[in-house]
């Protein structure tokens, strides 16, 4: 039986299972066990029964299989079959689905190990993990429920943070893979728009929606899109090029990359800790040969990112959530006409944050409003596009701090319309805008809270993504931390 699982890597794992070591059961117990003590209100649905059963049925290690056995969590967005999934919604409360979403098929196929559905933000509609059904979703580094965990992948990035799981499905429309992260010093990995099947993952705005990954290394964040990415027919959006195997490319040289550092966006964080940091691991990079120059972006048009963002993403979200009525979807509550079941059920189903979001992208869709909300947002979405593909004719990558301080406590404000919040807490959004493969990873400590770094590059380059933010993970020492629990 191997000491503490929560140290080891979907690799080290894998071994320890080819070996006979520990069984896929025994493990799977270990991740229940640990499941079922966590207190940091992650869990929506533990499934233990359907956890020990497949755990139970795999006798014969699968040698070039790296997920055989690996206990795994799936943020409650994502369809599976026969189990529970809500949305982390009211309206959504008894829902079972009759489908696994693809993302969940590979994964069983692979005989990875779902033992939880866990929380987000409600329909994966927030920022800080505090949204959802169930309450607040907590940061496991803070014994005292003091700080956020960030969201909407909240229940995704605590399992990974706390050590339950090595690997855990998100879901990211502005930085919801991302941000956590960070706020978790894991690693969040957003891959480009259509790389992997977005089918039976309820949709909040699918032209920024990605599946996402986290794990606490980015080799396993590569073993995860190996396994996820590809063409999907029951998807139209997935793309059809070809999955690479981007495990077998983290030690390419990386002498020739060139970096960019958008210099407004870093010069609108005010945390010297991060930003000391982050610039030292800046040096390493130079250091092993990688060009990094200074670029400049519009101060007006990195103000615009999240009144874009939040135009686009409620109008989408408006429209793709008109089942949830109370018929197709959602509990009954009797009225004379549609109109009145509908309303009864979406007064009761949802909280206030989803109905203020709702309002707010049905009135951006209304005829006479299109043209100065919903239509504007989109060519300013197409201008920072453009800002940013600009950049990538030049460079590589793009890299800055992923988040403009560690977890913050819940409850704390921030002034809204610095460029701190406008523009640091919200620049990871250019790569949902422009379906770019992001990746945040940690790179330092703030007192015993970590922060991550995020880099972005070309669509498509999620080999190259991988294998520079590999040698920053090495030049950080920070591969494979998770928050202790007392005595561990």
């Amino acid at each position: 039986m191997i000491k503490n699982y929560k140290e080891l890597s979907i690799r080290e794992l894998h071994n320890a299972l080819v070996n006979k070591e520990i069984t896929p059961l025994e493990l799977t117990k270990l991740a229940l066990e640990e499941a079922k003590n966590d207190n940091n209100n992650a869990i929506e649905y533990l499934m233990e029964k359907e956890a020990l059963e497949m755990a139970a049925s795999l006798t014969e290690p699968e040698k070039d299989n790296m997920f055989w056995g690996i206990p795994i969590a799936i943020k409650d967005n994502f369809s599976t079959k026969g189990v529970p999934t809500t949305g982390s919604s009211n309206i959504l409360n008894g829902y079972v689905p009759v489908y696994d979403a693809q993302v969940v098929t590979l994964l069983k196929q692979k005989h990875a190990i779902p033992i939880a559905k866990v929380t987000l933000d409600e329909l994966a509609m927030g920022g800080t993990g505090t949204s959802g059904h169930l309450g607040t979703t907590y940061n496991p580094y803070c014994k005292h429920k003091k700080r956020l965990m960030g969201g909407s992948s909240c229940g995704s990035a605590a399992f990974v943070t706390a050590g339950i799981v090595p690997f855990a499905l998100g879901s990211d429309t502005g930085d919801s893979t991302r941000k956590p992260a960070s706020y978790g010093g894991i690693v969040g990995f957003k891959p480009t728009w259509s790389r992997i099947s977005r089918y039976g993952l309820f949709p909040f705005a699918p032209s920024l929606d990605t599946v996402g990954i986290l794990t606490r290394s980015v080799e396993d964040a590569s073993f995860a899109l190996e396994v996820l990415a590809g063409h999907d027919e029951k998807d139209a959006t997935s793309s059809f090029k070809e999955v690479d195997k981007y495990s077998e490319h983290l030690e390419d040289d990386i002498k020739d990359y060139k970096v960019a550092i958008i210099q407004e966006i870093f010069d609108s964080i005010t945390n010297e800790t991060i930003k000391k940091t982050f610039l030292e691991s800046v040096k390493k990079l130079e250091d092993r040969g990688v060009k990094v120059g200074y670029v400049h972006m519009d101060n007006e048009l990195l103000t615009s990112l999240f009144p874009t963002y939040f135009v686009i993403s409620c109008a989408e979200a408006t429209s793709n959530n008109a089942n949830l009525d109370g018929i197709k979807f959602g509990p009954y509550h009797d009225g004379k006409t549609y109109q009145e079941v509908m309303a009864n059920a979406r007064t009761i189903g949802f909280s206030e944050l989803i109905k203020r979001r709702f309002v707010f992208g049905s009135f951006a869709l209304m005829k006479e409003n299109q043209h100065d909300l919903f239509l504007r947002a989109q060519r300013n979405r197409r201008h920072i596009v453009e800002e940013t593909n600009k950049i990538l004719e030049q460079y590589d990558f793009i890299y800055l701090p992923a988040a403009p301080s560690v977890a913050p406590k819940i409850g704390e404000k921030s002034d809204r319309l610095s460029n701190e919040y406008l523009i640091a807490d919200n620049h990871l959004v250019i790569g949902n805008f422009a379906g770019l493969p992001s990746i945040s990873l940690p790179i330092g400590y703030e007192g015993h809270l970590p922060f991550d770094a995020n880099i972005s590059g070309r669509p498509f380059e999620e080999s190259k993504l991988l294998n520079i933010a590999n040698f920053i993970e090495k030049d950080t020492h920070l591969k494979g931390i998770y928050a202790k629990k007392e005595g561990e």
